[in-house]
């Protein structure tokens, strides 16, 4: 698979491309410190901060507690998996949400229009 075509495929789950191009970044080179990202991406410090934060909310990139600013990406399989479940859960409670919105539509008999 092209690097291109990962790239689209993280995008595709909820990913922005600076959080793609971090992801990659690490998981190709291995652990970095935030400086080491910025420098190698010519991406903006507080761009940089910004998609660490995302890509660890996610839970796909890891911060090394022993050495201060060091992140590393789980592999891409272990973060495919995490970005599908996620996927998952929104596309569940956007249909949950959807039923709710149905029956509040049909109850109320368009009144407020």
């Amino acid at each position: 698979m092209s690097l291109e075509r990962i790239f689209k495929a993280l995008a595709r789950l909820g990913l922005s491309q600076t959080d793609a191009r971090v992801y990659i970044f690490l998981a190709l080179k291995g652990p970095k410190k935030a400086r080491s990202i910025v420098d190698n991406l010519k991406i903006n410090k507080q761009q940089i901060i910004h998609s660490l934060e995302n890509l660890q909310n996610k839970g796909i990139i890891i911060a090394d507690l022993d050495k201060k600013n060091t992140f590393s990406a789980l592999p891409l399989e272990e973060a495919l998996d995490l970005l599908i479940k996620m996927e998952k859960k929104q596309t569940q409670a956007m249909q949950e949400s959807k039923e709710e919105l149905l029956t509040t539509w049909k109850t109320k008999d368009h009144q407020d229009s």
